[in-house]
């Protein structure tokens, strides 16, 4: 959940000398080296690759930029049936081939030490953006289209379906060990609608993954940000394992999806504003919530924030590691 970001003095440090995000994420030894900044402050379990849910649009020539203060925009929203019938999926090796020479970069640097993982935005998360235009409150256009037009809102949906399920087989090639979709807008949706513009295609996307790689399972994470009251649903998608945002309860997250997936999280993230202490009191919790069953992942709950301090963030691994090596507690 965003290990690299503005939180560490070394990622301020090397995104001021790349000028901007894009520069910085679009570069192969750049992106290599973020994704290795947190693995190397904090001895992390596994690494996340250093890039962004956006760059299937943004290779779709929508011309992505980020404003301060108002995140990542759009030049070209796409907003009616001839702008989407418009839309081709990109070329994963040729127009992201950037992503899969840092993933190629970061196994090399890695050196089997800890697995690395790829990731996307699920199509409903990528549509938001390219019909919002941007970040929304209210996501009023792209669920007008929903209401309205949802045939226009499927057209989108299937491209992007295509184009997801292409970039991730892609990242697997390049050594991507386990894949995660982050659903991150799917819980702004009506149930109907969830299962209908969201899982749905997730499941698709699940069932078109290269699964094993030289005998090796290939894992898939689902999270969808606010979807706990549809964990059933979502772990009918084929996924390996459910992430958790911090409002769902994990002893009842487990009741109700039994052993069918692994669970993934669910630290608040702002615990880590807290001091060291209750920082660590706060992860003995969150596991002793999971209990003893198999299949916990230990994760927060959503991105860390760019105010934490590195050293809480710090105390939180150690807590997870002295946690995961106690008796009866295998890593």
């Amino acid at each position: 959940m965003r290990q690299a970001g503005r939180y560490l003095p070394e990622y301020r440090e090397l995104r001021a000398q790349a000028g901007d995000f894009l520069t910085l994420a679009g570069t192969p030894e750049l992106a290599c080296r973020v994704t290795l900044q947190p693995v190397e402050r904090f001895g992390l379990d596994a690494a996340i690759i250093f890039s962004d849910i956006l760059t299937i649009p943004h290779a779709m020539g929508l011309g992505l930029h980020f404003l301060p203060g108002e995140g990542p925009c759009f030049e070209h929203p796409v907003r009616d049936h001839h702008a989407i019938a418009a839309l081709t999926p990109p070329d994963p090796e040729t127009d992201l081939g950037y992503v899969m020479a840092a993933l190629r970069l970061t196994r090399q640097e890695l050196a089997g030490r800890i697995p690395l993982i790829g990731f996307a935005g699920s199509p409903w998360t990528l549509a938001t953006y390219m019909v919002e235009g941007g970040s929304s409150k209210d996501f009023a256009r792209i669920k007008a289209m929903v209401y309205d037009r949802p045939a226009d809102a499927h057209a989108l949906l299937e491209v992007l379906t295509r184009a997801t399920t292409a970039y991730l087989n892609a990242q697997i090639a390049a050594g991507a060990q386990a894949v995660q979709i982050f659903d991150t807008w799917g819980g702004v949706l009506e149930p109907d609608h969830f299962r209908a513009f969201s899982r749905d295609y997730i499941a698709r996307i699940i069932d078109g993954l290269t699964r094993t790689v030289d005998g090796r399972r290939v894992p898939v994470i689902v999270f969808t940000k606010n979807g706990g009251q549809w964990l059933e649903w979502l772990a009918e998608t084929g996924c390996d394992a459910l992430g958790l945002d911090w409002t769902t309860d994990p002893a009842e997250a487990r009741r109700r999806v039994g052993d069918r997936v692994a669970l993934q999280g669910n630290l608040d993230p702002c615990v880590l504003y807290a001091r060291p202490t209750t920082v660590q009191s706060e992860v003995h919790r969150v596991c002793d919530r999971f209990g003893d069953e198999p299949g916990h992942v230990f994760n927060l709950g959503h991105g860390v924030h760019p105010a934490i301090d590195p050293e809480h963030v710090a105390a939180l691994v150690a807590a997870v590691h002295e946690r995961a090596s106690g008796p009866g507690q295998p890593r």
